[in-house]
């Protein structure tokens, strides 16, 4: 029995693609998935930086990959997907953890703002899920992983247009695996809390009331880490999620509960 329950977490001889898998709660979900046995895609904007996640990786025995993608262009979303496939005979799971934040008042923000999270956090993530879909749609077969966020459920100060790309993401999950159940494709969503991570550390050394809010919010008193998400990650793209199907799993701490 007790074989039978950790072989369902087994991620052996599958293939994970994680947008922004270089750094952050990204690196933390690709390190876990290439654990689990998963060969690891490590799909982000800057070659270099992607190769070194890799390579990281490499390092500690475990499969991985990367490849320099954009997930605001289409057409570079589409060769992540054909060189995959050129590579490997098929894609297993598709981790969308690539995004942006612009914190600031909503009536600061500016046109181009609004439209660059907006690109990134939801068209971006529209047409990785409809690229690889369709591969998963063939096999029928597959799992999508999206990063929500925790204020796709709550409003916070100053994470407006964010917030609401983060609730088209948990959303469009649900729009996704809706359409997508018919042939065994399971979309789901992670929605992190609050978590420190490189791209945000010195906003809160720079903003520590703002750090202090946050820890107020959150019933663990603490911030979120980038491998609290680890384990989410795993469990949805392995076997032991195959009945679950367009939910956000908030991984926030408790903060959704006020």
């Amino acid at each position: 029995m007790k074989r039978e329950i950790i072989d369902l977490f087994d991620l052996t001889g599958k293939v994970a693609i994680v947008t922004g898998g270089n750094q952050g709660i990204g690196f933390a979900i690709a390190r876990g998935l290439a654990a689990a046995g998963a060969h690891v895609v490590i799909a982000n904007r800057r070659a270099s930086e992607g190769e070194k996640a890799a390579q990281r990786l490499r390092d500690e025995g475990l499969q991985a990959t990367a490849i320099p993608t954009d997930v605001a262009r289409v057409s570079s979303i589409r060769k992540l997907a054909t060189r995959v496939l050129e590579e490997h005979p098929a894609i297993d799971v598709l981790v969308n953890n690539a995004g942006v934040i612009v914190r600031k008042p909503a009536e600061d923000f500016t046109e181009e703002e609004w439209d660059h999270i907006l690109e990134i956090n939801l068209k971006g993530l529209f047409f990785c899920c409809q690229v690889v879909g369709r591969e998963m749609i063939r096999r029928r077969k597959g799992k999508i992983i999206n990063i929500s966020s925790n204020v796709s459920e709550v409003a916070m100060e100053g994470r407006s247009v964010y917030a609401v790309s983060k609730a088209g993401v948990s959303h469009l999950t649900r729009a996704l695996a809706l359409e997508w159940a018919p042939y065994n494709v399971l979309v789901n969503a992670i929605g992190p809390g609050p978590t420190i991570t490189d791209l945000n550390r010195n906003y809160f050394q720079e903003h520590p009331q703002d750090l202090e809010a946050r820890i107020r919010s959150i019933p663990l008193a603490r911030m979120g880490d980038p491998k609290d998400y680890v384990g989410a990650a795993v469990f949805l793209a392995s076997e032991a999620s195959n009945f679950i199907t367009g939910q956000t799993l908030l991984v926030d701490g408790g903060s959704t509960i006020w």
